[in-house]
Order: C-alpha cells, then structure tokens, then sequence
C-alpha cells in the first residue's frame, strides 16, 4: 500500500476544472515531482491534499487513512507538512525561533498552560535536528530577515522538516533564487533527501532540478495526469513535449 493515494481527485470552482480525476501513488521514500505548464492544476493539488481546499470530488488517503476534506491542522498532525512559493517567515526572530515556532504547531496542546516547559523544550531540540539537517546550524541564532534568499527557502524547508512529518511537500523551493543559490540549495536537499529517506512531494518549474532530485515525475496539463512514471521516461514522452511547446531545454 502506497503511503499517500490520490483517487479520482477533482476540484471545480464552478465551470473551471482546477483538477480532473487526478489519480497518484506515493510510495514511502520516495521523491515525487509534480510538474506542469503555467496553470496545470500543481499548487491545488498541494492545496487539496493539505486540506486548505477541500476535494470536489474523489478520495485521498495517508498511510491507509482517508484526508479528504479535514482540516490542514489536522492533516498536518498526521504528519504532513509543507512549504510555500513565497517565502513567509518571521523577519526579526532567529531562524532557530522560526524553527521552534513551527514544530511548537504541530503539538495540540501547544498553547496550554500545563507541559508548557516540556513542549517548549521537545519543540527546540525537533528545531535544532531540523536546522542541522539543512547544514543551518551555523546561522540558527541569525534573525531570518537577514539570511540569503537561498538560507531563506531553505529554512522554510527545516520549518516543515521540524514537524516531523512521514511526507514532505515542497512547493517550488527554489522559486527566486540565482543559479549559485539554487545549485546550492539542491545540494543540499540531495543531501538530505539521500541520508533521510524521507518521502517527498515536489512541485518545482526548474526541470534541472527535478531531474536531479526526483525518482518518478508526474505530469499535470489542464488539471489532469498526462503522465507518470520515471524521469527518462517522462521526458521522452510525446504528450509531455507538446503541452510544454517544444519539450524541455
């Protein structure tokens, strides 16, 4: 059994089909992409599978439990966490305050006045292991503010990372970044990813970098899978060459 199925997903917002009968697989451990020309349906695919918007019709299940249409808090107890295409972070606070901020969230009782002290501290330990993960370490007590972009996006990843989820959905992380950032930055996702194993939802514009990260690609046009399957073969596929006009540089 996959750990995160996707079964005839569809969200309309009333004549507009955002996602049409998306049907996908993610197996424990694996990186997946998802990409897609301007307006294919990605980040409403993120949005529905994280429960910020909930499903038209269709199912999606997590590690054998149907999601479909909980609440993003919930889902994200579950253990699901995610990363934006804008960057949002608190400026002023250290990222290590950032970090601790986003595993304290995850926590249900995180704003009870009893086990304060010890959530506080399993919170800044999660965040510590996080930002060391991202080789972040070094700038843990920095205000988030004056960190590069790339140290930006990838804090944004040590937040989700911090939550301790069993997937990871990154959304675009280097949107933004010059290429010295971005080739640093998959460094250090390919790193990471290698060493931890962890499953991964990717949705990413910059094909280098998804051919680089991801064991299998699928492909969304027009809100439906055109295909699927590993990234030779999807580069090679016709379909696929055609809705991104010319195929891929």
């Amino acid at each position: 059994m996959a750990l995160l199925e996707l079964d005839g997903v569809t969200r309309r917002y009333g004549a507009l089909v955002a996602l049409d009968q998306v049907a996908m697989a993610v197996e424990e451990g694996e990186v997946r992409a998802v990409i897609g020309p301007n307006g294919a349906g990605k980040t409403t695919l993120f949005n529905v599978i994280t429960g910020t918007v909930k499903p038209t019709a269709g199912s999606i299940r997590f590690a054998g439990q149907p999601i479909a249409g909980l609440p993003s808090h919930q889902i994200c107890r579950l253990g699901l966490s995610r990363t934006f295409q804008i960057t949002s972070l608190f400026p002023e606070m250290s990222a290590r305050e950032n970090a601790r901020l986003s595993a304290q969230a995850r926590h249900g009782r995180r704003w009870q006045p009893f086990g304060g002290a010890h959530i506080f501290e399993e919170a800044s330990a999660r965040a510590d292991a996080a930002l060391k993960q991202l080789g972040l370490s070094g700038i843990a007590d920095t205000p988030a503010g004056l960190l590069s972009h790339g140290d930006q996006r990838l804090l944004e990843v040590a937040m989700a990372l911090a939550q301790q989820p069993r997937v990871l959905l990154l959304d675009e992380p280097t949107q933004g970044l010059s290429v010295e950032e971005t080739q640093q930055a998959v460094e250090t996702l390919a790193g990471f990813l290698k060493t931890s194993g962890m499953t991964v939802l990717l949705v990413e514009h910059d094909m280098e970098v998804v051919f680089r990260l991801a064991h299998r690609i699928t492909v969304l046009h027009r809100g439906a899978v055109i295909a699927d399957g590993a990234p030779d073969a999807v580069q090679a596929d016709k379909a696929v060459q055609e809705a991104y006009l010319g195929g891929f540089e």
